[in-house]
């Protein structure tokens, strides 16, 4: 994506009272999301050992940001992408009972990111996981965890709408789910993105089930890792994928932003299946994969919901660094500035 520049961009908020309005956001919607799906807060690291099997991989392509760690005889260390497996295994160790979890304020560098509107070297997001029971695997439960995440959301804009009455709540009443294979069928001509956003326009608000399995034989709609969603098992109707993105329509842009990526986890039996179809078997014998293959992790659902990106759309903010301090082109800085966009 390019840097957009919206006709007439005018700020709600000046900077320093976007300042408090951010701690308002964070402070209020981390405080629902715990309370609606009984979730504690745990400390969590910025970064984890190589080898371990824990790092999100991402797509499979982005470059970890990682140094040697001298007290540990120079093994290296690695910036975390998400904590998608590191949560699951807190899960274990702490003994979480099923219907109860736990959530953390995660923080990571992606070094190959392209800078844009949305997009920072500096990635700020609430992971979260829930323990559940082997029965709670299916779309139904999926659905139902979605819609008290959307819950937290309106009730969020809603406070923000108390604080600052000029910032009207652009939120639906409801979240549509729509699966990835539908979606393509109704727009075979377009790109994934173009799907999403044409989605997004019109319902306002959608959650995109499926994210990581071929459609039709062919493409995915997006990439996801083999090893943490699973995207594989079949919920009826030729769909496969218990997992999605929270995706919402910002007019501020003229176009849809993902707030948050989740889904019910893999099982053994889906994590060797995507393992294979992802030519990476060899993952099986990391500690991390070879725990949930033996059993020895709960089943889980689970999330990174964007601090930033939550900020921004409530804000009605035009780019993401207004909401948080980063690096930028200088060029992108200066295009930013004489139309009225100032960056933290």
């Amino acid at each position: 994506m390019s840097l957009i520049i919206p006709k007439s961009y005018k700020r709600k908020l000046l900077p320093e009272t976007t300042e408090v309005a951010i701690k308002m956001i964070k402070d209020d919607f981390q405080q629902r999301l715990s309370s609606n799906l009984n979730l504690r807060r745990v400390t969590a690291p910025l970064f984890v050992l190589s080898g371990t099997g824990l790092n999100d991989d991402l797509n499979g392509v982005e470059r970890p940001v990682s140094f040697e760690v001298k007290a540990v005889g120079g093994s290296r260390a690695e910036v975390v992408h998400s904590l998608a497996k590191w949560k699951r295994m807190k899960l274990g160790a702490y003994c979480i009972a099923p219907g109860f979890g736990l959530y953390t304020d995660m923080n990571a560098i992606r070094a190959d990111e392209d800078l844009d509107n949305l997009h920072s070297l500096y990635v700020d997001q609430w992971d979260w996981e829930m323990t559940i029971h082997e029965s709670d695997r299916n779309l139904s439960f999926l659905k139902s965890i979605v819609d008290k995440i959307y819950d937290s959301l309106k009730a969020t804009e809603a406070k923000v709408y108390e604080r600052f009455p000029h910032i009207t709540p652009r939120l639906p009443e409801n979240i549509e789910f729509i699966h990835a294979e539908d979606l393509k069928r109704i727009h075979p001509g377009m790109t994934s993105k173009q799907r999403e956003d044409e989605a997004a326009r019109r319902y306002g608000a959608i959650f995109l089930i499926g994210i990581g399995a071929p459609i039709d034989g062919g493409e995915p709609h997006d990439g996801r890792a083999p090893d943490y969603d699973d995207w594989t098992t079949p919920t009826g109707d030729g769909h496969n994928g218990l997992n999605g993105d929270i995706i919402l329509w910002d007019s501020v842009l003229g176009r849809s932003i993902e707030i948050s990526s989740m889904g019910i986890r893999v099982s053994g039996e889906s994590l060797r299946r995507q393992l294979e179809m992802r030519g990476c078997t060899e993952r099986a014998s990391l500690p991390f994969h070879s725990a949930l293959l033996s059993g020895e992790l709960p089943y889980s659902i689970g999330g990174g919901i964007g601090q930033s990106r939550l900020c921004m759309f409530m804000l009605q903010k035009a780019h993401i660094g207004e909401v948080q301090a980063s690096i930028w082109p200088q060029e992108q800085i200066d295009a930013c500035h004489a139309a009225g966009i100032e960056l933290l």
